[in-house]
Formats: C-alpha cells, structure tokens, sequence
C-alpha cells in the first residue's frame, strides 16, 4: 500500500482543514516547495496536492506553489482542485504532474473523464468526497444525492488509474479514517482505491493496508504534527 503525503494549498501556504472547513485551517508552512523536499527526503514514493482555493474557484489558483513543488520533486504527484476542463488537465500533465485528479467533474460532466482518461492513460484519477456516504462537490460546499459506490460503478470502465475516497467528516479530525466504507467501496469495484480523511496513526495504515485491498493511504496532519513518522511508517507498509 502506497502512503502518499498531502499538501494542501490556501493562499500558497500548506495548510490542514477540518472537515473541509475553509475557515478551520492550519498553516503548517509557508514554503510550499520546501515542504514537498522533505517529504521526498524522507523517503515518499508519490505526493499528494490539493489546491483548496481552486477547489472552490473552479480553477487553479494556487499554480505558482504547485510549480514550487514540482520544481522540487523527482517523485510523481499528483493534484486536485479546480481541474474542471481539458486545457486545465493538458496544462497541468504537460507541467510534470503525473496525475490530475477530478472531482467536481466526475458528478456534473462525466463524459470529460472518460475523454481525459482516453486521452491521458494513468494519468487521470477521480476524487469522491462524501459527506454521510453522498458525494459532495465544489470544495465539498455542495452535497448530491449520488451515493460514493454508483460513480464509482460509474467509471469502472472509463480507465481511470485510481479513485481518492475522502470522508470528509473524517478529514482533519485525526480521528482515524473510514475503513469499512473505504473496504467496502473498493470490494465493490476494481479500480485501486485510495483512502483519505482521518487518518491518523500507525494502526490506521496498517488496519488499511490489512484489508488486503486498498491500494493507497493519504496523510497530512498526522505527518505535519508527528503522530506518524514518514520514514517509519513507509519502512512498515513495505515489511
């Protein structure tokens, strides 16, 4: 199981939210770029990016601190927030990132997934964010009344590279993350499942990676406050 750590963009800062509260975030560092760094010294074989404030936009906003990052990276990223449209997607990929993620889109013009997944092979994932297991959408401000496993089912033959299953109560409140929905949403379908919200500590990624069928996990605050550490944690997933 891959353990890929977040940064989250507002205003150019790396930031944690709580539950996906805009007005509830955390600076954890001002240097976007140096953040990513130190995460790959530590050893992480992806990153994970969200820009916030594109999120709520509908485009990218936070662009010159994704490029920062990229600028300091040899391992692949990957980004959400804002992507809504090929010319975004194609921007983005030609820019060094080797996955955008679609959110918003996923719900309200599905047939732009599959053109990009067509177009881009692996380079493209979904992000379901679900409050109360609905899928909610724009920055998680607006909630619908599709459940996570239909659009999941939805894609299953779109080739899509992955899915990021968020829950969003769980996001920020290191409370530990949803595993039997996340096991149940990835039982459900093949696409390999990401999990994030929530998680939290050691036992959270081991009790994922011990479903036996989630393919990823994604950590921020926990990695930012030092409940889990990076090197010893991605040394554990790989034992």
């Amino acid at each position: 199981m891959i353990l890929y750590p977040a940064i989250d963009l507002k205003d150019g800062q790396c930031v944690r939210l709580l539950k996906g509260e805009m007005e509830a975030a955390t600076v954890f560092s001002d240097d976007p770029g140096a953040q990513a760094a130190s995460f790959q010294a530590a050893g992480a074989e992806w990153l994970h990016i969200v820009d916030l404030n594109g999120a709520f936009a509908g485009e990218p906003v936070n662009a010159g601190a994704v490029e920062r990052i990229l600028r300091n990276l040899s391992i692949p990223a990957q980004l959400g927030g804002g992507i809504r449209d090929m010319a975004t997607i194609e921007a983005w990929l030609s820019k060094g990132l080797a996955r955008v993620i679609l959110g918003t889109v996923a719900v309200e013009d599905p047939d732009l997934v599959r053109e990009a997944a067509r177009a881009f092979p692996g380079q493209v994932a979904v992000g379901l964010d679900a409050r109360g297991g609905n899928v909610a959408t724009r920055g998680w401000a607006e909630d619908t009344d599709m459940t996570v496993t239909d659009l999941a089912r939805a894609f299953e033959d779109a080739g899509i590279a992955a899915i990021i299953y968020t829950d969003i109560d769980r996001d920020g409140a290191m409370g530990g993350p949803n595993i039997a929905a996340t096991e149940i949403l990835a039982r459900a379908v093949s696409v390999p499942i990401i999990a994030s919200g929530g998680v939290s500590s050691m036992d959270d990624l081991m009790r994922l990676k011990d479903t036996g069928v989630i393919s990823g996990a994604i950590s921020g605050r926990a990695l930012y406050d030092g409940a889990i550490d990076l090197t010893d944690a991605l040394a554990r997933l790989k034992a």
